[in-house]
C-alpha cells in the first residue's frame, strides 16, 4: 500500500505557493508591510517610499501610467537630479542604440557632435549624408529632435534621441547664431569614416597625415593600419589629427597612444567607487621615433584629451590648434536588469603630469594648451591649422 503523507505535510505544500505569491505581492507594495518586516523584505524606508510613491501614481493617478514608462521617469529624473550633462539614464531602446553607435555604421543623419550646454554642436557633417542634403553645418547647435529638447540631457542620451531605424523621419531644430532653423530628415546607414590617411608635404619632406574620427571599437586598428601604411611610402614624419573628436573609450586612448609611446603612464583613473587605475604603454610603438605634430581644437575632448594630453606630458609631440574642450571625469556604462543602464560619471582621470583638465565638479575646464596655437578661419581657403601643423613638423624634421 502507497505511503501517504501527513495531512500538516500536504497543508504546507498546498500553502508554500499562496504564500511565495503574498510574499512577491507584498514586496512589490510596501505600504501595507510594517516597518521592521518591510525593512527585511523591501529595504529601507527611503526605497518602500519610493517604491510606494510609484505605486501610488500607478494605482491612482486619474490616467493609466505604464509601469515600465514610469520606472523609466523615475530613474531619468533621479539622473538629472545629480547636474551632471554627462550622467544620463538609458531606457532599454536608447541603450540598444547607445551599443550600436560604438561601431562605425549606425542608422542616423551623418554628423560628428559634441555635448554643450544648449543640445548638441556639429562638429562634422558626413558627405553624402542626410545631414549634408539638409544643409546642416559645422558649428550648428541641435537644440531639439522631433520636438523633444536636448538642453540638459547627457551627450549620449541627446544622441539617441537623433538616431533610431533606417527610413524613419527626424526633424531637427537648429542654432546658427542668432537664427533658429527646422530641418527634416529621413534616417539613413551611416558607414562613418573612422580614419582619414594620406601622405602630405612638409617642408618638401614626405609625411603621415592621419586624422582619427572617434575612439571606437577596433579605433587602434585601423590607426595603426594608416601609420604602417604610411611609413612604408617612406613618411618621415606623423601630423595626428584629433579635431572634432569627442573621445569614446578609454581603452582604445591607451591603445593608440601606446603606438607613439614605448613605456611609462598614459592616464591615471581615480573615483570614489572604482579602483585607482594607472594605464601604461603597452606593445611596441608603430611609430617609432616619428616626429609628430597632434592638431587639436575646442572639439578635441575626453579620450582625444587623454591621447594629446599623454603626448604633449612625455614630450613625444608638439600640440598644434586651439584649446581642447576641457572635460577631466569619465564615466562608466552600468546595464540594469530592465535592458535599459546608467551613464554615470563615476572618477576623474589625470594626465603623466598629474594634471586634471576639467573645471569644478563635471564642469568643463580651460582643457589643453597648444605649443602652436591657431585658429581656423573660415573665411579663408584652406585649412590654416594643418599648413601651420606641417610647418611645425618640417622644423622638426
Amino acid at each position: 500500500m502507497p505511503s501517504r503523507l501527513p495531512s500538516s505535510k500536504v497543508v504546507l505544500l498546498l500553502l508554500l505557493p499562496c504564500m511565495l505569491a503574498l510574499g512577491i505581492w507584498l514586496g512589490g507594495h510596501p505600504r501595507f508591510l510594517v516597518g521592521p518586516v518591510a525593512d527585511v523584505l523591501v529595504g529601507p524606508e527611503d526605497r518602500r517610499i519610493t517604491v510606494e510613491a510609484l505605486d501610488l501614481i500607478e494605482e491612482k493617478y486619474y490616467r493609466e501610467i505604464d509601469r515600465g514608462e514610469l520606472s523609466d521617469a523615475a530613474l531619468a529624473g533621479a539622473v538629472e537630479n545629480l547636474d551632471d550633462r554627462f550622467s544620463a539614464y538609458l531606457s532599454p531602446k536608447q541603450y540598444g542604440q547607445f551599443e550600436q553607435s560604438l561601431d562605425n555604421a549606425f542608422s542616423g543623419v551623418g554628423t560628428a557632435i559634441l555635448g554643450v550646454e544648449d543640445g548638441l554642436r556639429i562638429v562634422k557633417v558626413y558627405d553624402d549624408s542626410p545631414a549634408q542634403k539638409a544643409g546642416l553645418r559645422e558649428g550648428d547647435v541641435v537644440t531639439h529632435s522631433n520636438g523633444r529638447k536636448l538642453a540638459g540631457l547627457s551627450e549620449s542620451a541627446a544622441t539617441a534621441l537623433i538616431k533610431g531605424p533606417e527610413g524613419t523621419p527626424v526633424t531637427l531644430t537648429l542654432k546658427r547664431g542668432e537664427r533658429t532653423l527646422k530641418r527634416r530628415m529621413v534616417r539613413a546607414r551611416i558607414e562613418v569614416p573612422v580614419v582619414e590617411s594620406r601622405i602630405a608635404n612638409a617642408g618638401g619632406e614626405r609625411v603621415a597625415y592621419v586624422a582619427l574620427a572617434g575612439f571606437v571599437n577596433q579605433a587602434d586598428e585601423q590607426v595603426a593600419d594608416a601609420i604602417r601604411r604610411l611609413k612604408r611610402r617612406r613618411a618621415k614624419g606623423i601630423v595626428f589629427d584629433l579635431r572634432g573628436n569627442g573621445g569614446g573609450l578609454v581603452t582604445q586612448a591607451q591603445l593608440i597612444a601606446s603606438m607613439f609611446l614605448a613605456d611609462g603612464t598614459i592616464v591615471t583613473t581615480k573615483g570614489r567607487a572604482v579602483e585607482e587605475q594607472t594605464l601604461e604603454a603597452v606593445g611596441q610603438p608603430i611609430a617609432g621615433k616619428l616626429p609628430t605634430v597632434v592638431l587639436v581644437d575646442r572639439n578635441t575632448a575626453s579620450a582625444s584629451e587623454i591621447v594629446a594630453g599623454a603626448l604633449q606630458d612625455r614630450k613625444r609631440a608638439k600640440l598644434v590648434g586651439q584649446n581642447t574642450f576641457g572635460k577631466g571625469v569619465f564615466q562608466q556604462v552600468l546595464p540594469l536588469d530592465n535592458g535599459g543602464a546608467l551613464d554615470i560619471t563615476v572618477g576623474q582621470y589625470f594626465l603623466p603630469s598629474g594634471r586634471n583638465l576639467g573645471g569644478a565638479g563635471t564642469k568643463s575646464g580651460s582643457g589643453l594648451k597648444p605649443d602652436v596655437a591657431v585658429r581656423n578661419d573660415n573665411d579663408a581657403e584652406g585649412d590654416e591649422q594643418l599648413e601651420r601643423a606641417l610647418d611645425v613638423l618640417a622644423d622638426e624634421l
